[in-house]
């Protein structure tokens, strides 16, 4: 059982919190209108903590330092990325998201190391797959015989620069898509990976976990570039279905 702060107890930091506490993890919510935390309903087990969701002393009081994650979901977009320095840079906590009304903001947000999600009637379902751990991670679809999975991966920092290409070939995966500042990307044989992305991938059933852990480790752990062979076959690729990079 994980513990999780959430900053903002609206619709979403509402269904973050229950969603939460309903697969068994801990749960604080920050907000600074008390009533707001009718949202959570008599029966919610967790931490109603009034105050400001940048304020350190709120925060303790949430107990941030015991915190896995922290989700700054509130209706104000500098408030949610404050909040999630402040999770980040003085409490030490890694896993952070803010919720991001202007996708003008979201590069920026990004650059500085704080994943965002737009304000959408599905970001729910966003904020959850970036803060659960691997394990609470289902699979985005499947094919109707059960057998081809399309998952989002996390991928190490040493990727970063490489061709997507190459975490292709080093994971066994085909990359369908990247998340790119808020954007989707159809990637072709010479986009990078870049700071920030978010990658889906297609693969067999059962190999997630495996995926992962090659992507985790970086090219080095990988066993090198192999990203040269996996190139030629995305170019091959490429060439017959006539795709091209948007951004």
């Amino acid at each position: 059982m994980a513990h999780y702060v959430i900053m903002g107890c609206g619709r979403v930091g509402a269904s973050l919190a229950l969603t939460l506490e309903r697969r068994g993890h801990s749960v604080a919510v920050v907000d600074q209108d008390e009533h707001a935390f009718r949202r959570l309903g008599r029966h919610f087990g967790g931490q109603r903590v009034t105050g400001v969701g940048f304020d350190r002393d709120a925060l303790s009081r949430a107990r941030i330092q015991d915190a896995y994650a922290f989700a700054a979901v509130s209706s104000g977009d500098n408030s949610n990325i404050i909040a999630a320095r402040v999770a980040r840079e003085t409490f030490g906590v890694e896993h952070v998201v803010a919720r991001i009304y202007d996708p003008g903001r979201a590069e920026i947000y990004q650059r500085l190391g704080i994943p965002t999600v737009a304000a959408v009637r599905w970001s729910t379902d966003q904020v959850l797959r970036r803060i659960l751990p691997d394990s609470d991670l289902a699979g985005e679809f499947r094919d109707a015989s059960g057998r081809i999975l399309m998952a989002e991966v996390r991928v190490s920092p040493g990727w970063i620069g490489r061709p997507l290409s190459a975490l292709e070939a080093a994971a066994g995966v085909r990359v369908a898509f990247v998340t790119r500042f808020g954007e989707g990307v159809v990637p072709d044989a010479g986009t990078l990976y870049q700071q920030g992305d978010v990658v889906h991938a297609v693969m067999a059933v059962g190999e997630q976990d495996e995926a992962e852990r090659v992507l985790a480790r970086g090219p080095e752990g990988a066993g090198g570039l192999p990203g040269e062979a996996g190139a030629g076959l995305a170019e091959q690729d490429t060439a017959v279905e006539g795709n091209g990079e948007r951004s």
